[in-house]
C-alpha cells in the first residue's frame, strides 16, 4: 500500500510507556525494537521482536511520540 506524499513525512515508530502486569513497574520501550524487552523487576517479557513492529505483551499506559 502506497502512502500519499507529505511535505514532511511522519515517523511510523514511537516510544511507548508500558506497565508490567505482574509487578506494575513502568518502562519506556521503542515500538520497533530489534530485541525482546523484559521487565527489570521480575524478568517477564514485555515486548517481543518480530522483525518490524514489536508485539507489546504488557499493558500500554501512554504513547510518548
Amino acid at each position: 500500500m502506497r502512502r500519499e506524499r507529505e511535505p514532511i513525512p511522519r515517523a511510523r515508530s514511537e516510544f511507548l510507556l508500558v506497565k508490567c502486569p505482574d509487578c506494575n513497574e513502568e518502562r519506556i520501550l521503542f515500538s520497533n525494537s530489534a530485541k525482546d524487552v523484559g521487565c527489570r523487576g521480575c524478568g517477564k517479557k514485555l515486548a517481543e521482536s518480530r522483525g518490524g513492529k514489536s508485539i507489546v505483551l504488557a499493558n500500554l499506559v501512554k504513547r510518548l511520540g
